[in-house]
């Protein structure tokens, strides 16, 4: 809807105008409720802000609850305390589904309120704990508040705001004073931001630039499903032996699998080396011949295209070698210290919690020892004791950091582990299954690629992914001479992502065996 509402038409008599701010911690909601009390008042106003923390699967949640009026003869109003449902006249919310909350709580009217909501995410736990995707659908959030609501404001306000090097609160503040549900002008909106003191050239950016974005576009279009779109693919990649393998990624494959492979590139040069990518390359391309001689041009080479994400997600498996990489890599101490606003004369520890186990420091090891230790259970029994525990690690403690960093660059040393060995039996045990489907059923082999999803992270989550992966596989002869066979083994893989446990997984294995 997009009914424009009169300010006017708000001041009841004796009836305040009252706001809900639903923020999460870290998002300078009670910045944002300051300022408007604070824009209230130098317009002569009488205001009052409350705060009611909460819990949210995300961080902690708090509303913040404003009620102001024209001040009258010194008399001061009662004002309440918390929002009452059906009786609020403008919600501001910090993420989509605090939106999709507000709405719940019945905060949000369809004869009473604006609503004001950035469209970016903060994933719940319960979002990021499934094997699988457990996004909320936001489309359902955005379908609701076409009929909650009296009209609506929504677009990211979050990512407008990092690009003008502020924070959420103020392009909020800039889409309230774009809404015209105040009564203020907009010079006294980007006066009280001046009033602050702190920061304020960056929020006046933000504020002016979201203030513009509502009132030219009021409405994004959200996706259910955003999907990342390669329109153009660079010629380079910025580094002599990346571009060779660029050069031969566009001589060898189709187009279509181009910006896969360069992804996967990447990110086996980030993980191993550039010949590390480049055999990748190596291995993509003989599936590759092999889906072109099973006539997968006429499947527009869904076959290689898969290869070329999962091959790569393989060879980039998560061992203690590449978490020690992660951890201690100068962007991430970056990233962490502008997420939580460490200033110049802060030091900022990060404390990580490790529980190693000793198949991980096997895995480590050169393959003979590591397979020595293995099969001496007395010996992998003694130094298990000793290493399956518990720690809490802070990593920019030089002690810590200086181990971590060792523990990285025995990167150069990782062919010659344990674990390697064992990555690359199992990954080409999975690709000798899919290629010799390919004749068969090739909606089945490109199923069997796909399944490699399941496989992920190190130490526990590993174990239970490999679980899993295999129970999914011991399918594949009974599927493999059924035209549907593809869509089975599909749904078997999305029964397998549904929970930690494995219970759906279980029943559909179980129906897979009556057919």
């Amino acid at each position: 809807m997009n009914e424009t509402v009169n300010p006017k038409t708000l001041l009841v008599s004796d009836k305040p105008l009252a706001l809900a701010i639903m923020a999460m911690g870290g998002q300078g909601g009670g910045v944002l409720a300051d300022w408007i009390v604070g824009l209230a008042e130098a317009q002569g106003w009488m205001a009052q802000s409350t705060s009611v923390p909460g819990v949210a699967q995300r961080t902690g949640a708090t509303i913040y609850y404003i009620e102001m009026l024209p001040a009258r003869g010194g008399v001061s109003p009662i004002f309440s305390l918390m929002p009452t449902p059906g009786d609020v006249d403008v919600v501001l919310a910090s993420e989509l589904m605090e939106a999709g909350r507000s709405v719940l709580r019945g905060l949000v009217t369809p004869d009473k309120t604006v609503l004001i909501a950035s469209t970016h995410r903060s994933f719940a736990v319960g979002e990021k704990e499934k094997p699988g995707d457990g996004i909320g659908d936001p489309t359902v959030v955005v379908g609701a508040t076409d009929f909650a609501a009296k009209r609506t404001i929504a677009f990211d306000m979050d990512t407008l705001a990092a690009k003008n090097g502020s924070v959420i609160s103020a392009s909020m503040f800039g889409a309230l004073a774009a809404a015209d549900v105040l009564p203020f002008p907009k010079e006294a909106f980007e006066a009280t931001i001046r009033g602050g003191g702190k920061g304020v050239e960056p929020s006046l950016k933000a504020f002016n630039a979201s203030y513009d974005r509502a009132k030219a576009k009021p409405r994004d279009e959200v996706s259910a499903t955003p999907i990342k779109r390669f329109d153009t693919m660079p010629e380079t990649a910025g580094h002599p032996a990346l571009d060779r393998l660029v050069h031969r990624m566009r001589a060898e494959f189709p187009e279509v699998a181009w910006p896969l492979l360069l992804a996967g590139v990447k990110k086996l040069t980030d993980f191993q080396d550039p010949a590390y990518a480049s055999e990748y390359l190596d291995r993509v391309g003989k599936l590759h011949a092999l889906d072109r001689a099973e006539g997968g041009a006429e499947k527009d080479y869904a076959f290689t295209v898969q290869a070329a994400k999962y091959v790569a997600v393989a060879m980039a498996y998560d061992d203690v070698i590449r978490v020690a990489d992660l951890k201690t890599r100068g962007s991430r101490f970056n990233r962490v210290a502008k997420e939580v606003g460490v200033k110049a004369d802060q030091l900022l520890y990060m404390t990580e919690y490790m529980h190693p186990r000793m198949d991980e420091v096997c895995g480590t090891m050169p393959k003979r020892l590591g397979l020595w230790v293995e099969k001496r259970p007395k010996v992998f029994a003694w130094l298990d004791r000793r290493i399956n525990k518990g720690r809490r690690v802070q990593t920019a403690t030089l002690f810590w950091f200086v181990g971590l960093y060792a523990m990285a660059g025995l990167r150069r040393f990782r062919r010659g582990t344990l674990r390697h060995m064992r990555e690359g039996e199992h990954r080409e045990a999975w690709l000798v299954a899919a290629a010799a489907l390919l004749p068969r059923n090739y909606d089945l082999a490109v199923e069997v690629i796909n399944n490699r999803r399941l496989v992920k992270g190190y130490s526990d989550t590993h174990a239970r992914g490999l679980s899993k992966f295999d129970r999914v596989m011991s399918a594949v002869p009974a599927l493999s001479e059924r035209e549907d066979g593809g869509a089975w083994m599909k749904r078997l893989r999305q029964a397998a992502l549904l929970d930690e446990s494995g219970i759906a997984l279980d029943g559909a294995l179980k129906t897979v065996a009556t057919l």
